[in-house]
């Protein structure tokens, strides 16, 4: 029986994971073993992150969109439920900008809800 090599599916499994370590500093990007583990832990917490990230977008358009209501002197729940019942079907994400980029449409949208309510 000949003998098997493994030469290019090891290095091409290697090489996958140091690419992955690509600007690590030191050993971790180098050594394979500490890349492994880099990298492990890198790709761990990219999972994470990703879902953590749309938490807290939504907790930052949360934010504006409750000190923009304030400053017209309404909160954000009211405003919230206000909403809902006028049946605008405007997300938090549009809100916040509106509230931050453009003012003024901001708080024609308040008025028109409390003047529906």
């Amino acid at each position: 029986m000949p003998r098997a090599k493994r030469g290019v599916k090891a290095r091409r499994r290697r090489n996958r994971i140091l690419k992955a370590a690509k600007g690590f500093v030191g050993a971790r990007r180098r050594v394979y073993r500490q890349a492994v583990m880099t990298v492990k832990r890198a790709w761990r917490y990219e999972y994470r992150d990703r879902r953590v990230k749309k938490r807290e977008f939504r907790r930052l358009w949360i934010v504006r969109i409750n000190a923009a209501a304030r400053s017209l002197g309404m909160s954000y729940s009211r405003l919230m439920g206000m909403l809902g019942a006028a049946g605008v079907e405007l997300d938090r994400r549009v809100l916040s900008e509106l509230a931050v980029a453009d003012p003024a449409t901001f708080a024609q949208i308040v008025d028109s809800v409390r003047a529906r309510a």
